[in-house]
């Protein structure tokens, strides 16, 4: 039995840090895991970033608020729940991310939390687990799952290697160059072909 497992920001949606730094013009919060494989090193960069601005969730969350799934995510992710089971592994955080899972149909999301302070200030946050994407396919197929991984960055590579089937998804020229044995996707159509095929779909 297969589980479909796929990262959210740069696959289903935009990336939020990336939209955010746009609505603020600080160009530093452009940082994504694309750029930095070391989360937690991002994530103390970013909290700093916006310590220095005096900025917190509420001002992230209105431009989350606004912000819409890729073009064809959901059209994307309607058909592989149609065909088997679906969770999203993120290291995004549960206070960012609901608006978009109502978008996305509220599918399965896996992610971390933040802690704020009594005027909405973001002082830190706690992580689901170690290696929270590669714990979570080890832990799937712990209970007799097969996993097929997709995801854009370097904090997913863990996640693809160890999966039976795993796939890049508009990535960076670099990723990519750097892992010439992942396949890689520019758009939804040949991804889901792939995942069906590497599940052994022939519907």
């Amino acid at each position: 039995m297969f589980i479909n497992c796929l990262d959210l920001e740069g696959v289903l949606t935009p990336e939020i840090w990336i939209a955010f730094a746009e609505s603020t013009g600080i160009p530093e919060l452009r940082r994504t895991t694309r750029d930095e494989p070391d989360y937690s090193r991002l994530m103390e960069f970013r909290l700093s970033v916006l310590r220095r601005h005096g900025l917190g969730l509420r001002e992230i969350r209105e431009v989350i608020g606004a912000m819409e799934p890729l073009p064809g995510a959901r059209e994307f992710l309607d058909e592989l729940r149609r065909r088997g089971q679906v969770v999203i592994i993120s290291d995004t955080f549960q206070e960012f991310a609901m608006p978009l899972m109502e978008k996305l149909g509220y599918p399965t999301l896996f992610c971390n939390s933040l802690t704020l302070g009594p005027g909405g200030e973001i002082e830190g946050y706690a992580m689901r687990c170690v290696n929270s994407k590669l714990a979570t396919v080890r832990a799937l197929q712990s209970i007799g799952f097969e996993t097929i991984s997709v995801g854009d960055s370097y904090n997913d590579l863990a996640m693809i290697r160890a999966s039976r089937a795993g796939f890049l998804f508009r990535t960076t020229c670099e990723i990519r160059s750097e892992n010439p044995d992942i396949p890689s996707f520019e758009d939804y159509h040949s991804l889901l072909g792939a995942m069906i095929s590497a599940a052994g779909d022939t519907e």
